[in-house]
């Protein structure tokens, strides 16, 4: 919900596994949200982030990693990213 100001006033915003795109509780306890820095092409890093959020779910199966891996690999086209 917004104010007559137009700033964001909801205690609680909701977000969304990255991996598997299920709700995130508030309850779950278990979840992270990651921020992965973006790189020039020098390994200077340039103030910009992609952010991940993994749910416990995800974390708790042992698939964190993997599926971290994966998101990485898709959103590093896309950000401009080299392989080092």
């Amino acid at each position: 919900m917004r104010n007559d100001e137009g700033d964001m006033v909801d205690l609680y915003i909701p977000r969304k596994c990255s991996s598997t795109n299920r709700l995130i509780t508030a309850k779950d306890h278990a979840s992270v949200q990651l921020n992965v820095g973006h790189l020039d092409e020098h390994g200077v890093y340039t103030g910009q982030y992609t952010t991940f959020a993994l749910s416990g779910f995800v974390r708790s199966n042992g698939e964190g990693d993997a599926a971290l891996d994966r998101l990485w690999q898709k959103k590093k086209a896309e950000a401009g990213q080299s392989s080092f």
